[in-house]
């Protein structure tokens, strides 16, 4: 499992990239938290900003996918995108995640 964020300046910005990642099964879930301030430079400049910061959870068969999906639907021109490969996932929760990432739901193979 894959954990990625990125940071909107707008919360309906985050939200919407948050429900639009859930709602394509790109994302098993998606969290918007804030808002935080982001310091950075920015022209030469020292610069800080009120953001909403957006977590998404995902497998890695969807990497590619939803980093492509939030590059094209985020309202900045350079957008913050930070991806992790979680070392540790409980069980249940990563079958969940399975379930809820793909486009048809998923069925544990039937013993033969």
């Amino acid at each position: 499992m894959f954990v990625a964020w990125t940071t909107t300046a707008k919360r309906a910005d985050a939200d919407r990239l948050a429900r639009g990642a859930v709602e394509t099964h790109l994302a098993a879930c998606a969290q918007v938290d804030g808002p935080i301030t982001s310091y950075y430079h920015w022209e030469g400049k020292l610069e800080s900003a009120e953001e909403f910061r957006v977590w998404f959870k995902y497998l890695p068969g969807n990497a590619s996918a939803l980093s492509g999906w939030v590059h094209n639907h985020h309202p900045f021109a350079t957008p913050q995108w930070i991806e992790l490969s979680a070392e540790n996932v409980g069980e249940k929760y990563l079958s969940w995640a399975i379930a809820n990432s793909t486009s048809a739901p998923f069925q544990s193979p039937k013993p033969r």
